[in-house]
């Protein structure tokens, strides 16, 4: 089964999330476990953690169909040390809510290296954040999510997150999501038959495919290699709609969220169905 759902709204508390993602027909979801924008929050209450696993219960969504994402305002690879421990006891935060939760994994950008330090220092700094991070708080995958190439931003080649990946060095608690706007504007060909396959084996050969833990479904409004991380609606853009009716199809996605991100939320449950249905064989 593919958990196929987007990332819904929390707006009134967290409980509302699975909520929200029942009622677009989705069968997986993203949710910001606090303000994404703001450093810090109050910690979770014990009456918001019960309200939501009772919901997520009630509405038939597992851990493993829900993948939650840090702010927006985390870097780990911030290479000034002092300026770094913010983002750092932010993701150390953002671990324990998710555990909290019961939610298992932790969807977050690498981090940025400024142009202070080369690309490969900077991947190193990043990994270290993560492994003291997750040496911190038990249980919960932290997911490491490719970016689009854009300024200083780390993670956009498959060899850069091989190299994190190794660096953290604890099997089991990482993981990739990868982005499909990202890749595409990062210079993967996702839109045709043989840039799709040369992918996800060039994804399979550095990282492997079993640590491919949630992808994000978007479509690109610039072109491929162009560096512009600009999502549009499914079929709205570069990529097209049969890279997402691929993915449906594909059983090598199966058992891993996969989310849509896409600018036009009135489009969502149509999106979700459609993908369900190529999943399911029926279209």
């Amino acid at each position: 089964m593919k958990y196929i759902g987007a990332h819904v709204s929390t707006s009134g508390g967290v409980f509302n999330a699975p909520l929200n993602a029942r009622a677009i027909g989705a069968a997986g979801f993203a949710l910001f476990t606090k303000n994404q924008r703001q450093w810090y929050a109050p910690p979770l209450s014990a009456e918001t953690v019960s309200a939501f696993q009772h919901n997520c219960r009630e509405c038939g969504f597992a851990p493993e169909a829900i993948l939650p994402h840090d702010s927006y305002l985390i870097n780990l690879g911030q290479p000034d040390p002092v300026k770094r421990e913010n983002s750092l006891k932010a993701f150390i935060d953002e671990l324990e809510r998710c555990r909290a939760l019961g939610l298992t994994m932790l969807n977050f950008h690498p981090g940025s290296h400024l142009k202070l330090v080369s690309e490969s220092e900077g991947c190193q700094i990043i990994a270290a954040s993560v492994k003291t991070a997750l040496q911190t708080v038990p249980d919960v995958c932290a997911v490491f999510e490719n970016t689009a190439g854009q300024g200083s931003n780390l993670g956009y080649t498959f060899a850069q997150l091989a190299d994190m990946l190794e660096a953290v060095a604890m099997p089991g608690r990482v993981g990739v999501c990868l982005d499909t706007c990202h890749a595409c504007a990062a210079g993967y060909d996702l839109g045709s038959d043989e840039g799709f396959e040369a992918c996800f084996a060039e994804f399979d050969r550095l990282i492997g495919l079993k640590l491919l833990r949630g992808m994000h479904l978007n479509d690109s409004k610039g072109g491929t290699g162009g560096k512009l991380d600009r999502h549009a609606p499914l079929g709205d853009g570069t990529l097209g709609w049969k890279t997402f009716e691929k993915i449906a199809a594909d059983p090598r996605f199966d058992g891993i969220p996969l989310i849509l991100e896409t600018p036009d939320e009135s489009r969502w449950a149509d999106e979700i169905a459609h993908l369900r249905n190529i999943a399911a064989g029926n279209a």
